[in-house]
């Protein structure tokens, strides 16, 4: 164990505010003004005897340890039964709202109506490739939110490899291609 060389000035003050304020640094001798009281908290904040809050300077628990002092034990903290049981339900309730918002929006597809096979985007596409006119990659972007790319990968992936559909594509003269479900 170190012991912490203090100088006589340090050591008045951390003594003071131990038996006098309850750690909390408000005395400094009459030699000690000015840039000499910051050199002193400086030299104790450094050495770690002191702390700060907001706007205060207390003994920290290494400053009662460098002065042979006890550390002072922090009050008992008594529940109150009736908080501790309104916190309790409070947070089951939200842990419950929680659980509900998230299943709502797992559910909440294409315009907030809850999201089935039947109205997913994917089913929006499918039945526009049914139709005889069939549909443009434009036509589906419009629809759907989706990218030129993501259309064109979903019609290679999801529907070609995955669901088996067969694509077939037309372009009219001077005209956008056109893509059905053949």
């Amino acid at each position: 164990m170190t012991t912490i060389q203090l100088t006589p000035a340090q050591h008045a003050i951390l003594a003071y505010a131990i038996e006098h304020t309850a750690g909390k640094i408000e005395w400094f001798p009459d030699n000690i003004k000015g840039g000499a009281r910051t050199k002193v908290l400086e030299g104790l904040f450094n050495k770690a005897l002191i702390t700060r809050d907001s706007t205060d300077w207390f003994v920290a628990a290494e400053g009662y340890d460098a002065l042979g002092r006890a550390r002072p034990t922090p009050a008992t903290i008594y529940p109150d039964p009736e908080v501790e049981a309104a916190v309790s339900a409070a947070e089951a309730n939200w842990a419950q709202e929680k659980q509900d918002a998230a299943k709502q929006l797992l559910k909440v597809g294409v315009e907030g109506k809850p999201r089935t096979r039947e109205n997913s985007k994917q089913a929006a596409v499918i039945q526009m490739l049914q139709r005889p006119e069939g549909a443009t990659i434009n036509q589906i972007c419009a629809t759907t939110g989706w990218q030129a790319h993501t259309v064109r990968g979903t019609f290679a992936g999801a529907f070609k490899k995955k669901l088996g559909l067969t694509i077939t594509s037309e372009k009219p003269e001077g005209g956008e291609r056109i893509y059905r479900v053949g």
